[in-house]
């Protein structure tokens, strides 16, 4: 490890395929309106254009999870770097849809290692009582890599081509993110698994500020837990496990199905389908984008001062009455601008409680849920369910659009919403506060527990 590299440099280049996840994922929303045009896709194609990203980050989760706890995060991180570098040159220099799409599903798997692997990355590098907030800066760059898109969307629009300039731009924060990868250190929980206690315990050191003592405890709890066998697919649905399980998935799924990446996505076309032009309904995009970062920034601020569960239920009671507003709003806009103004305001404050708590919480909690042994593919199968519903709510938006209307259709992301808040209520289990290990202890207490009363 480079001991001359601050802990503030390595949670930025840790977090950096971030801004990665999050340019690939936000630059088609204004590239779709160009791409559609010169390709002539109908509401199924340009569904697939958009979803090609998603079905490939489906592919990415999948493979990361046995990986992550056999290979190590580090490496995974530099090969996450050379398949966006490939895959956002390939989309930018695309001959026409099959090779655009086969581009976008490498740039996926990308996309899919980065969500899978940097959460655990981030919690396994952090101490517990900043775990919440360093974790989320993953959010935060996939908010700043949201933002950059919309400027490079507007900043583009008007070059011939410029669809391919938006795509292929990624490939630079991909380049630096692998050299980036190079110096970073691996996880110390992943290193005293594979023996190596003296450099998982230099780790530690640099974490807690060379505070050796602190170290030398943590070190020990974690020696404790790395004894136990890599953990399989079947141990997954352990009893002690179990609840860990359920609250993740249930939070990967509710996260895609509360509709946020839609509007991510199709912002632009929703905000042109209200009566907003082209340049103006991208100009507003960046306002959206600038507010998300912000918002997301705050939320990071005060992540380990607030429970991660009432983070959750305030943000899916927000979003719900946002959409609610936003719906009534849609239906009216085509009368009056006043109703086109109040469902870009409604719009912009549903996105800003995403923003502020599902968006983040969502990542961490999957990140920090699971024990030691199983942790990479814990995470792993959350993030595969998240971005299957990603995939499914983004592939099936243009048609729900064209045969329900905005009004109709986003009332049913509203009812997802408060579906999710009752989910959180019955089945989420609070982990602010408490280290990795910690957490490891209260589930095979709470297994233990119930085991007991049967």
């Amino acid at each position: 490890m480079n001991k001359k590299m601050s802990m503030g440099l390595i949670y930025l280049f840790g977090s950096l395929g971030g801004l990665l996840f999050g340019y690939d994922t936000g630059v088609i929303s204004g590239a779709i309106l160009f791409i559609q045009d010169e390709l002539n896709l109908a509401e199924w194609g340009q569904g697939w254009v958009v979803s090609s990203v998603l079905l490939g980050a489906v592919l990415g989760s999948i493979v990361i999870g046995p990986l992550s706890d056999r290979v190590g995060r580090k490496r995974l991180l530099l090969a996450a770097s050379i398949v966006f570098f490939i895959g956002a040159l390939g989309s930018g220099l695309a001959m026409g849809l099959v090779t655009l799409l086969v581009s976008r599903v490498i740039l996926g798997i990308g996309v899919g290692i980065a969500s899978s692997l940097i959460p655990t990355y981030l919690s396994e590098l952090a101490p517990a009582d900043k775990r919440g907030a360093l974790s989320g800066l993953f959010q935060l760059m996939v908010m700043t890599g949201i933002l950059l898109a919309y400027i490079s969307n507007y900043a583009l629009a008007d070059i011939i081509h410029g669809w391919r300039w938006m795509l292929g731009l990624a490939a630079l924060p991909a380049a630096i993110l692998f050299f980036g990868a190079m110096v970073l250190p691996e996880s110390p929980r992943f290193l005293v698994r594979k023996g190596q206690d003296a450099d998982a315990r230099d780790v530690l050191v640099q974490i807690y500020k060379g505070d050796s003592a602190e170290a030398d405890t943590q070190l020990k709890e974690i020696q404790e837990l790395a004894h136990k066998a890599h953990g399989r697919w079947a141990d997954l649905f352990s009893p002690d496990v179990r609840p860990a399980l359920v609250a993740a998935l249930g939070l990967a799924v509710f996260q895609q199905v509360m509709g946020c990446n839609t509007v991510l996505y199709y912002a632009p076309t929703i905000f042109t389908d209200v009566g907003f032009g082209v340049s103006a309904a991208l100009l507003a995009h960046i306002g959206i984008g600038i507010f998300n970062v912000i918002v997301t920034a705050i939320a990071l601020k005060y992540m380990d001062r607030i429970g991660r569960r009432e983070m959750l239920i305030l943000g899916g009671v927000g979003m719900a009455v946002s959409l609610a507003i936003m719906s009534f709003a849609m239906k009216a806009s085509g009368e009056s601008h006043v109703a086109a103004i109040i469902c870009a305001v409604a719009l912009t404050i549903y996105i800003a409680f995403f923003s502020g708590t599902w968006g983040p919480v969502m990542w961490i909690m999957i990140g920090e849920m699971f024990p030691l042994n199983i942790r990479g593919l814990g995470n792993s199968l959350g993030s595969t369910i998240n971005w299957t519903a990603n995939a499914i709510v983004s592939l099936t938006f243009p048609v729900l659009l064209t045969g329900f209307g905005t009004g109709t259709l986003f009332l049913g992301y509203a009812a997802a919403c408060v579906l999710g808040v009752l989910f959180v209520k019955l089945y989420v289990f609070e982990t602010r506060n408490r280290t990795l290990e910690e957490i490891e202890e209260y589930l095979r207490h709470r297994a233990s527990k119930s085991t007991a009363t049967v």
